[in-house]
């Protein structure tokens, strides 16, 4: 399979995502230019984690601007996997590929950690090669990952089975504790109805190998392999 990974001016995830996904997964695997006005075959876009455009007005709000998301927004509209992480997770909110928005998190200060996620579906081309309940360990790195949305939109998200993680303690309990950032029902990652785009806070590319303390991230993007 394919990927395609975008860089935008302060991505800093990008080089990790191709790490990632080439030298670990074992995938193909581009980078894509911010201004590029065309998509090349991609199983798979990632939009990556960073601050893109420095977050100086609203994280990710200037990224969407970009030439190369109207290629996005139509890759995903016609079914393509999209996964946005962390600062592409934003990316997608503001593009409205996602619903919902990103608040600073409730200490408002950067946090830079290992936190524990809980699956809540498997139906999806993200979440096929783990089973509802399994806790994943991903480290977060975020200013802005504080997920909130109306009640009608929150009731949509759970009703529609978007809710794909939450985050949780090491047994899987979504308490306040738990819940790095203030996020609304310690929501960590959500996906749109027809669960093609993926948005997530925390980064499974970065728990890749033993040496970087888990390996959970795989089961991500194990699943992707497996769906496509």
């Amino acid at each position: 399979m394919k990927y395609g990974i975008v860089i935008f001016p302060g991505s800093n995830c990008d080089q990790d995502s191709f790490y990632g996904v080439s030298s670990v997964m074992g995938a193909e695997a581009e980078m894509i230019w911010h201004k590029d006005h065309h998509l090349g075959q991609y199983d798979c876009i990632i939009l990556p984690g960073g601050f893109s455009y420095g977050d100086y007005l609203r994280a990710g709000s200037i990224a969407r601007y970009s030439p190369i998301m109207q290629e996005v927004v139509a890759f995903a509209n016609g079914g393509g996997l999209v996964l946005g992480i962390c600062n592409g997770f934003q990316v997608l909110l503001e593009a409205k590929l996602l619903p919902g928005a990103m608040l600073q998190n409730k200490h408002v200060h950067f946090i830079c950690k290992s936190v524990y996620i809980k699956t809540h579906h498997s139906n999806t081309p993200y979440t096929n090669a783990l089973k509802e309940g399994d806790i994943l360990e991903i480290p977060i790195a975020h200013m802005e990952g504080n997920y909130y949305c109306d009640n009608s939109t929150y009731q949509r998200l759970k009703d529609g089975g978007q809710i794909l993680f939450s985050y949780c303690d090491a047994k899987g309990n979504s308490t306040d504790e738990a819940n790095p950032n203030g996020s609304l029902r310690n929501i960590a990652g959500i996906c749109n109805e027809k669960k093609n785009v993926l948005g997530l806070m925390p980064h499974p590319e970065r728990a890749l190998e033993s040496m970087l303390g888990s390996e959970d991230g795989k089961r991500i993007f194990e699943s992707i392999r497996s769906h496509c």
